[in-house]
């Protein structure tokens, strides 16, 4: 085979986001090599590409694969986190050229990519987001790895990423697992963004007395102002759904049990282990573990009756609610942007703030048009908190109110709202110069002598209470 036969790339593993990315790289131009470990997957997959096949080269081996990409070879994995991509890693190696590249595209523990970015091949670990409609028409992708392979796979990867005014949502983000920890903190503020969406919904639902099409309306209309956004568009689309089982709304039918695949956790962990305040994100994450406790929930509505009491619809407005959810956002991107500039700093990346946001305006699921005012702030200040510069501290003036009502009046009437209360609360804790964590020192001093700072002395102190 010459080398003008051979393929651009190659791509390992055609399930829903692989064969979506294959196609993707094809519709731009580029021959691609396929392989899955399951023979008639790849044979049924490049039969049923159409006007895309003659771009497609199937292959029944990895050897096949490298046999069909043009040296230097570069191959992406599209294949399940954890072992599975090791494995693929170990087999890939022996086989390997000094100059072919290992490029895992799937959602990885960015630890994972540190290590294997370690072990001598040529590596790169790249954030993919978009679900499967972005793998097949653009996704946002977020490289790591040494910059150098990086720029030579970057044609293939800027010209499959989603286009935002001219601009590719694609970028290079640091060394070793730097692209797959920028995509698991977009997960992890996804997360957070669906749990206030829905909680909204809570409200909406169980507060308002408002049936599914209400609903439609009511995010439809935020859609057109400062919440324009992915997640609120297709929220409005599925309020508006029909169940075409029943005729029923299909939202009415949905169990309420939310899956989730860990890198929402994976950013609680982080926060945790850098001590970083990403509360609004933990809440999240509980939230849908509580929400997979289905029949320990039905038990406690048992013995303590259903929560939510009505809400009179002229003690809560529509626009106070939407104020309220523009608050929680904005305290939400600004944990997640504090713990990437954490993250940076751990690991020695010099992570882009103002160019993440950037990679984030189209394509990935967190999209929206906040993220262009997220960028200006964050190209005057990097390392600002985003809710301290002076755009997104005057947004925050006019919704705070809008915020603190939202969370009071779910708090009174027995609606949970997690993620609002932990935005609401962090947003307190953070403007104030005198907390209460004095008592705490001195607790911890009294049962562990483990001393203090004062207010008007340097050094370490201890209490009257010494040697009680």
């Amino acid at each position: 085979m010459s080398d003008e036969e051979r393929a651009d790339i190659g791509l390992i593993g055609l399930g829903t986001m692989g064969a979506n990315l294959a196609l993707n790289i094809a519709d731009h131009g580029f021959k691609v090599a396929v392989y899955n470990r399951t023979a008639e997957t790849t044979r049924r997959f490049v039969e049923t590409a159409g006007a895309l096949r003659p771009l497609l080269t199937g292959c029944d081996s990895l050897e096949a694969l490298l046999q069909a990409v043009r040296p230097p070879r570069a191959v992406i994995l599209m294949v399940p986190a954890g072992q599975v991509v090791d494995e693929h890693i170990d087999r890939l190696r022996p086989l390997m050229d000094a100059d072919d590249m290992i490029i895992d595209a799937g959602n990885a523990n960015f630890n994972d990519t540190n290590r294997r970015a370690a072990g001598g091949t040529r590596f790169l670990g790249i954030g993919v987001s978009g679900g499967e409609s972005g793998a097949r028409f653009g996704p946002s992708i977020m490289g790591g790895g040494p910059r150098a392979l990086w720029e030579r796979i970057a044609p293939i990867l800027e010209a499959i990423a989603a286009d935002y005014e001219g601009t590719p949502c694609a970028t290079w983000m640091g060394e070793g697992g730097a692209g797959h920890a920028v995509k698991t903190v977009h997960n992890g503020i996804e997360y957070a963004d669906m749990q206030m969406i829905a909680e909204i919904y809570g409200i909406l639902r169980d507060g308002m007395a408002m049936e599914p099409l209400e609903i439609a309306t009511v995010f439809e209309a935020w859609n057109g102002g400062v919440l324009k956004s992915y997640l609120i568009e297709i929220s409005a689309a599925v309020s508006r759904a029909a169940d075409p089982e029943t005729g029923r709304p299909i939202l009415d039918v949905i169990l309420d049990r939310a899956g989730q695949k860990g890198t929402g956790r994976w950013t609680a962990i982080e926060a945790q282990h850098l001590g970083v305040p990403a509360t609004v994100i933990e809440a999240a994450v509980a939230a849908r573990n509580l929400s997979a406790r289905l029949e320990e929930r039905r038990q406690a509505e048992r013995v303590f009756g259903p929560a939510p009491r009505p809400i009179a619809r002229d003690a809560l407005s529509i626009p106070v609610l939407e104020k309220a959810l523009i608050a929680g956002k904005i305290i939400c991107y600004a944990q997640g942007f504090d713990l990437l500039r954490a993250l940076s700093e751990a690991h020695g990346w010099a992570l882009p703030m103002p160019g993440i946001t950037r990679v984030w305006r189209a394509g990935c699921i967190i999209r929206s048009t906040m993220l262009n005012d997220m960028a200006e702030a964050l190209d005057n200040n990097a390392n600002a908190n985003l809710m301290v510069s002076d755009f997104f501290a005057a947004r925050l003036r006019e919704t705070e109110a809008d915020l603190r009502r939202t969370v009071a009046l779910g708090a009174e009437h027995g609606l949970p709202v997690p993620a609002l209360s932990a935005a609401l609360s962090y947003f307190d804790m953070l403007r104030t110069g005198r907390s209460t964590a004095n008592i705490i020192q001195a607790q911890r001093d009294y049962f562990g002598a483990h001393g203090f700072e004062r207010i008007d002395a340097d050094g370490t102190h201890h209490g009257p209470w010494a040697g009680h």
